[in-house]
Parts: structure tokens; C-alpha cells; sequence
């Protein structure tokens, strides 16, 4: 299967721009007034608030240690104990990130989900800046491969799929700026580092987007299990772009009529279907390989 591009290479004039995820309002902030701490000093002694409108708190140690990693992550303050800072002596930050050693964590716990294992270690940080459609553009002899997401709105799900693009290489995750989780200290954590290596396209309209990177080369697989065809099965070259829609409602019909292929991934017919993250990695694995 062939298909002709005129200025492969580059975005066609015209297109609609694609609004970075840097905008984004944190989700799962909760600015009911909690207590923080300075160096040595109890957390119920002084007041918390947050240092910028827009920032947020990633807790646990993998998602702090990735962001203190990122040197695209602004870094606003660090809060930990003795012990998760003896934990993190090790890691090599790129921030000169202000810290604060805390003597509990009852004040943050007011902040994050209750049911969220924190080890002890919070990081306030502001939002990634943005990453734009138009810089997406295939690189030569390499497999560029991008995951889309239309409608998936549970932050685990957006985060564990940001994992797995993390891990089998993809280029980037896009979504829609809206109907769509933003950052977040859940999401983080669901996505074990990926939110800070892989970039994020947050999209005002997928359908527009898929047209502005069939311009750059791109083909466009969707994902349905109402098809004959399985994903292992489709050879359209290095610059894929693997579609997927909520478990709900699957793939919008606009979204669905702008794939170049439906495919499936085959199962034994014992479950009805994959998780949408779950489906995600084996679509990636396939597509990678």
C-alpha cells in the first residue's frame, strides 16, 4: 500500500495549530488550606499554600526522581522526611530545587488522594511546557511511531499508556485538550517516569490532527475489535500513527473515518475486551517489532 505526499517532509501551510499541554490546570490539586513545613519544623505549624497558581504536587519516589531528572520540569520545592531524603542523597538533579525537610506528612495527605503511597517525598512543580504537532516530523530510517488517544479520560489509563509509549519507543502521546485528563500527581505515578520522556500533544481536534500528520507522512491504524483485520497483520511502513478510543464508545466516527486501516488485536474470546492502556502496549509492542 502506497500513497503519495506532496511536502512529506513538512506540515502544509495553513493547518490548524495544536495547543501545547503547558495550559493545562492540574486536576487532582486540592486547595483546601493543609500545613507544610520549613527545614525542622512541623508541618502543622505554618500554613501551606501553593507557590504558583498553576502548580501541582508529584509524589512517591519514581515520579519525583524523574522530575528532578527532567530538565524541562520546572521545580518549584521539595518536601520529604529525614528518610526519603536519605533516599534520594543518590539521584543527580537538574534543578537547584529549594528543599524542605518535614517532620510527617499529615498535611500533604489532605492534598493528595488518600489511598496514594507517597513514601514520604512531594515535589511542587508547574505543568510541562508544550509540545507542538508540527514538531513531530518523521525522522528518516526510523520507526516513528505515535499513540492517540480519543476520549480517554481516566488519568491511570493516560498515564500507563504514557508508560508504554515510554517504553516501546514511541514519539509521542497525543490527546484532546479537552474530555481528557491534564497533569497530574496521579497520572504521574500511573506513568512510572514516561510523563516526563515522552512528549505530550494535547490537541484542540484529533480528526484536524490526523490530517496535519497524514501531511507530514503519517498513516493512521485504528483500534476495534469489530474487524477482520489484526494489527500484526499491517505493513504501512515506519510513520504510524495507532488510534484508540475510550472503552466506552471506542473510536468517534470523524476520528474513525480519518484511519487509513481499522485492525484488531486477536484474543481467545474469554474476556470481551482490553483495558485501553493494556491494548495500547500490545498495539505498540506489534507496531515496534
Amino acid at each position: 500500500m502506497k500513497r503519495q505526499h506532496k511536502n512529506a517532509a513538512h506540515p502544509s501551510k495553513g493547518k490548524p495549530s495544536h495547543k501545547p499541554r503547558g495550559n493545562n490546570q492540574p486536576s487532582d490539586r486540592r486547595r483546601n488550606e493543609a500545613t507544610a513545613s520549613s527545614t525542622n519544623t512541623s508541618p502543622r505549624e505554618n500554613a501551606f499554600k501553593f507557590a504558583r497558581k498553576d502548580s501541582y504536587l508529584l509524589y512517591g519516589r519514581n515520579s519525583v526522581e524523574a522530575a528532578l531528572a527532567n530538565p524541562e520540569r520546572e521545580c518549584l520545592r521539595l518536601f520529604a522526611t529525614k528518610k526519603a531524603l536519605t533516599n534520594l542523597s543518590g539521584i543527580k538533579s537538574v534543578h537547584n530545587t529549594p528543599t524542605h525537610e518535614i517532620n510527617d506528612t499529615q498535611a500533604f495527605e489532605h492534598i493528595i488522594p488518600s489511598d496514594s503511597p507517597h513514601q514520604g517525598i512531594f515535589l511542587e512543580t508547574r505543568p510541562l511546557p508544550g509540545c507542538a504537532i508540527e514538531d513531530l516530523i518523521p525522522i528518516s530510517e526510523e520507526k516513528n511511531i505515535i499513540l492517540m488517544l480519543d476520549q480517554v479520560t481516566d488519568p491511570h489509563n493516560v498515564g500507563a499508556c504514557l508508560r508504554s509509549a515510554a517504553a516501546f519507543g514511541a514519539r509521542a502521546v497525543i490527546t484532546q485538550d479537552r474530555n481528557s485528563p491534564g497533569e497530574s500527581g496521579v497520572l504521574a505515578r500511573a506513568s512510572a517516569g514516561g510523563l516526563e520522556t515522552v512528549p505530550w500533544v494535547r490537541a484542540a481536534n484529533l480528526s484536524q490532527a490526523l490530517d496535519t500528520l497524514r501531511s507530514m507522512g503519517y498513516w493512521h491504524i485504528g483500534l476495534d475489535g469489530n474487524t477482520d483485520m489484526a494489527i500484526k497483520d499491517a505493513d504501512i511502513g515506519n510513520n504510524v500513527v495507532v488510534v484508540m478510543g475510550s472503552e466506552g464508545s471506542g473510536l468517534r466516527p470523524l476520528v474513525r473515518k480519518n484511519c487509513d486501516l481499522i485492525t484488531k488485536i486477536p484474543m481467545s474470546g474469554k474476556v470481551e475486551s482490553l483495558n485501553v492502556s493494556n491494548a495500547a502496549a500490545i498495539a505498540l509492542y506489534q507496531l515496534s517489532n
